[in-house]
């Protein structure tokens, strides 16, 4: 689009602030088209394109990204056109032809609009609002894909800068913290000091980018023997210690704070990063381990109690599940050891054999094995807060990170999906009802 058009197209009534209905969406699809000209590197229309896209309603928004999928995928005929010349004479120049042929026009454009103030802060966005409406758009997953491809790269390793987090960082960051924590709530300004105290430390990756945005933040406390319980790591009023007197750090909430970087894989960096801040800073510390929330265990094993009603060797799992109604068993003790004696088992079968496709079902569980870690324990009374019963009925999971095994186990469940668990969580799954109903001939389903 020439600079005639381009002014005409802004002296338009209908150029101010769009509202569904207005052809709002087909209006920011032309400034892409402009963008991808010739002319198209120019900053100020990328962030003029950028306003247009910020103002849509959820109707015209709807609209532009219906559009990038018809407008700015490959063409189809080109690539085939491309890979068969390539097939019959694989050289260099065919394969830069078959490469440009096949990537979509959208990377280029996102790529420009990443250059102007702001964009990649409207792209992470963007992917965000995508990744909410892929069930009812599945065509959209082409421009989901596109991004996740773009920001894995701008959001790699070498971009991303550590920082701790103290009393004395800004107050938008702290607010921010405070809103994001995903794991377990900050209930205010007392509670967040408390979790920034000298036996505590809490880190966070920030981008240039986002300057006052924390992409992912981790909270450790710093104790001596490895955590079995989260309360006393949370009690605001609890005790100040001596971080030097400690020799377990202790990774008790980690929070991805970007929806629109779900998948993003920078998690496994900041644990090694903070592993080795601290040992630097406290030579003395020996254990780098996690006390891990279970989000799905009781919603998979209510799943299996309904079964029970057509399978009687799961029957047992029906009336469990009734004696976990509510909390009451909290304060009676001989049906608290029961449950201890059942649950734990159960949990470490869920942990080692129910799986999401060759991983684990469990999402926590995922991303700590992903990232090298060992499936050390599994605690009762974890997390007795509201949350924590709900979840997984006050069960947490500590897993290790052996900073000098971490490679070799990361490399491992890669490749094979290995779970690298220590034997007493290895002896318990093989406890559980669930295997033994497996080993009488009968598969364990998971």
């Amino acid at each position: 689009m020439r600079l005639a058009r381009f002014i005409s197209l802004w002296s338009k009534p209908n150029a101010g602030p769009a509202r569904d209905g207005t052809g709002a969406g087909e209006q920011a699809v032309a400034l892409c088209r402009s963008l991808l000209s010739e002319h198209g590197e120019d900053g100020g229309l990328a962030s003029e394109t950028l306003r247009v896209y910020e103002a849509l309603g959820p109707s015209d928004r709807g609209a532009f990204f219906d559009q990038l999928v018809n407008e700015f995928s490959p063409d189809p005929e080109e690539v085939g056109r491309c890979g068969d010349a390539y097939r019959k004479e694989p050289t260099p120049a065919h394969l830069s032809r078959l490469l440009r042929a096949a990537e979509p026009r959208r990377q280029e454009l996102f790529r420009r609009l990443n250059l102007a103030t702001g964009g990649t802060r409207t792209l992470v966005e963007m992917r965000r609002q995508i990744l909410g409406d892929l069930g009812q758009h599945p065509s959209w997953a082409a421009i989901e894909a596109d991004l996740a491809h773009l920001l894995t790269g701008w959001f790699n390793r070498a971009f991303l800068v550590l920082r701790r987090i103290d009393w004395h960082t800004p107050a938008i960051i702290l607010e921010k913290l405070i809103d994001y924590e995903a794991v377990h709530q900050i209930q205010g300004w007392r509670d967040l000091r408390r979790r920034l105290e000298a036996d505590r430390r809490c880190y966070a990756f920030f981008h240039p980018a986002l300057p006052d945005e924390p992409i992912i933040f981790i909270e450790v406390a710093l104790v001596h023997g490895m955590s079995a319980q989260v309360q006393p790591l949370l009690d605001p009023e609890s005790p100040v210690a001596s971080p030097e007197g400690a020799n377990c750090a202790m990774f008790y909430s980690i929070t991805n704070c970007q929806d629109g970087l779900r998948g993003v894989p920078f998690g496994n960096f900041l644990i090694r990063t903070v592993a080795d801040e601290l040992r630097r800073e406290f030579p003395r510390l020996r254990t780098f381990a996690t006390v891990s929330p279970l989000p799905g265990f009781l919603g998979w094993l209510a799943a299996k109690a309904r079964r029970a009603e057509a399978d009687p060797e799961e029957g047992s799992l029906a009336g469990l599940m009734k004696k976990l109604e509510g909390s009451r068993w909290l304060g009676n003790k001989e049906l608290s050891v029961e449950l201890e004696q059942q649950l734990i088992p159960l949990c470490a079968y869920y942990l080692m054999n129910a799986k999401h496709g060759k991983e684990p079902l469990d999402a926590v569980a995922r991303f700590h094995l992903r990232n090298g870690a060992r499936l050390e324990r599994i605690n009762w009374l974890g997390d007795t807060s509201a949350a924590g019963m709900q979840r997984s009925a006050s069960l947490m999971v500590n897993y290790v990170y052996r900073l000098d095994e971490v490679e070799s186990n990361r490399d491992l469940y890669s490749r094979e999906h290995r779970i690298q668990a220590s034997r007493q969580v290895e002896r318990l799954a093989r406890q559980s009802a669930l295997a033994r109903n497996g080993a009488s001939g009968k598969p364990a389903r998971s």
